[in-house]
C-alpha cells in the first residue's frame, strides 16, 4: 500500500488530498495542501511512524490563531481533534491533566468561576493548550509557561515522553524542549492559589483587548515579537505612520500596528511583501529588524 492507502486504513484518521486550508487559520489566507485529521492519541501513534518512514514532513495546526500557511503547502497539515472531557473543569483542583486540543477559552471560563490566580495570563488568546504551550503564549499579564508543570510529547517514532518543566524550559514566545517532528499531546497545569479579584481582572482585560485590538477581523494576532518589553512592535510601527498601509487585500490595522487584517482574499505573497516593507522601514529609521512572532513554514 502507498502512504495514502495506509493512512485511510487507520481508525480515527481522515486524510484529504489538496484540501482547501483557508479556514484552518484565523488569518484565512488562501491556502491548499494535504490535510490529516487525527482524532485520538492511539491513531497519532500509528500516523507519525508512517509519515517518518515515507519521509513526509508535516506541520501541526491547532486553532491557527498564530500561524500562516503558504498558498500551496508541501508539508502534510495535521489537525488534532482529540476528545475533550470538560467534566474535570467542574471542580477546582490543585493541578489539571489536560489534552493539547482543549481551548484556552474553557480554561479562562474555569478561572473566572473559581478565581484561579495565574490563569488570567492567557485571557483572550484564541488558541488550543498545545499551541499556547508550544509558543509560550501570553499577554501583558504574563505567560502560560509559568503554569506548566509537565508536558506529554509524542515523538516521530510514535513514542510518548514526558517533559518536566523547569525555569529554562521557556523564553519569550518560545519553548526549548519540543524537538523537530515532535507533537505536544497534553500537559499538567497548576495555579497560584485562589484570588477573588481574578474574575474582574479577566473581564477588564477582555474589555481592554476589545478596545485596543481588531478582534473581529481576519488576522493572525501579533505579527512581530517586541524587540524589547519597553519597545512594543505595534508602537514602533505606529511611530512610522504605517497603520492603514496595505498591499492588495492585506493591510496593517488602524487599531493596532502589530496586527495585519485580511479584508478579502489576501495571499501568502502579499503577507511576505508587507512584512518586507515594514522591516525595510524599521531598518531605515531605527536600525531594527523585527522577528516574526507568527509561525510560518520554512522560517
Amino acid at each position: 500500500m502507498n502512504l495514502k492507502e495506509k493512512l485511510n486504513s487507520l481508525t480515527d484518521v481522515e486524510f484529504l488530498e489538496n484540501e482547501n486550508l483557508t479556514s484552518y487559520t484565523t488569518f484565512k489566507l488562501n491556502a491548499h495542501g494535504d490535510l490529516l485529521k487525527v482524532k485520538s492519541v492511539e491513531a497519532l501513534k500509528l500516523v507519525l511512524p508512517l509519515l517518518k518512514n515515507a519521509n513526509r514532513s508535516y506541520l501541526v495546526v491547532g486553532w491557527g490563531a498564530n500561524q500562516i500557511l503558504p498558498s500551496q503547502c508541501s508539508e502534510m497539515i495535521i489537525h488534532l481533534e482529540f476528545p475533550v472531557d470538560l467534566n474535570q473543569l467542574e471542580t477546582q483542583k490543585d493541578e489539571y491533566v489536560l489534552p493539547a486540543s482543549i481551548g484556552l477559552n474553557h480554561l479562562t471560563a474555569h478561572a473566572v468561576k473559581f478565581g484561579l490566580k495565574g490563569w488570567e495570563v492567557f485571557t483572550g488568546i484564541p488558541a488550543s493548550l498545545g499551541g499556547a504551550i508550544y509558543m509560550n503564549a501570553g499577554t501583558n499579564l504574563g505567560e502560560i509557561g509559568k503554569l506548566v508543570q509537565k508536558v506529554q510529547i509524542m515523538t516521530p517514532e510514535g513514542d510518548v515522553r514526558e517533559e518536566i518543566i523547569h525555569e529554562k524550559s521557556f523564553s519569550y514566545r518560545k519553548n526549548h524542549f519540543v524537538k523537530p517532528g515532535e507533537i505536544i499531546i497534553g500537559a499538567v497545569l497548576n495555579h497560584l492559589g485562589v484570588d477573588e479579584t481574578i474574575p474582574k481582572k479577566i473581564r477588564d482585560y477582555l474589555e481592554y483587548r476589545k478596545t485596543s485590538q481588531p478582534l473581529t477581523t481576519k488576522n493572525c494576532g501579533c505579527v512581530f515579537k517586541n524587540p524589547l518589553k519597553e519597545l512594543p512592535a505595534g508602537k514602533l510601527i505606529d511611530l512610522l505612520q504605517l497603520k492603514g498601509v496595505g498591499i492588495g487585500d492585506l493591510r496593517i490595522s488602524t487599531k493596532h500596528g502589530n496586527f495585519m487584517e485580511n479584508s478579502g482574499k489576501a495571499t501568502w505573497e502579499q503577507f511576505q511583501s508587507l512584512v518586507g516593507l515594514i522591516n525595510f522601514e524599521m531598518d531605515h529609521f531605527y536600525g531594527i529588524e523585527f522577528e516574526l512572532e507568527v509561525k510560518i513554514p520554512y522560517h
